[in-house]
C-alpha cells in the first residue's frame, strides 16, 4: 500500500483536477490541492468499523 491515498474529488467543490502539493512549512505532506476552488486539503484515514459513541465507553445513563 503507497503512503498515500489519491482523493478522487475535492470534499469542497466535487471537482476531479486535485495535485499533490508540494510540501512547505505551511503545508504537510500528503496534502492535495484543487484547481477548481484553489484549496489545499489533507485526507486522514481514522480507522476502520464504527467508532464509539460516549455511551459505550463511560456506560448508558438513564
Amino acid at each position: 500500500m503507497s503512503e498515500r491515498a489519491v482523493p478522487f474529488h475535492c470534499p469542497y467543490c466535487g471537482e476531479e483536477d486535485l495535485r499533490p502539493a508540494e510540501r512547505t512549512e505551511k503545508v504537510p505532506g500528503a496534502a492535495w490541492w484543487c484547481a477548481s476552488c484553489l484549496r489545499t486539503f489533507v485526507v486522514t484515514f481514522v480507522g476502520i468499523g464504527v467508532p464509539d459513541s460516549p455511551t459505550q465507553t463511560t456506560g448508558a445513563q438513564s
